[in-house]
């Protein structure tokens, strides 16, 4: 039981930092991901053939 317990405490702890850390919407780890992916775009579209 003990053991179960601690399992599942963990897998909340794991999802609480995931929220907070990865999938935050303006400040998190996706976020950045996507801005710098969309500056790349727009620098790589502006380039002269």
């Amino acid at each position: 039981m003990r053991n179960i317990l601690m399992t599942v405490m963990l897998l909340v702890v794991v999802v609480v930092l995931f929220n907070s850390i990865i999938a935050q919407d303006t400040t998190g780890t996706r976020a950045q991901i996507q801005s710098q992916g969309n500056a790349a775009n727009t620098r790589i579209n502006t380039l002269l053939p």
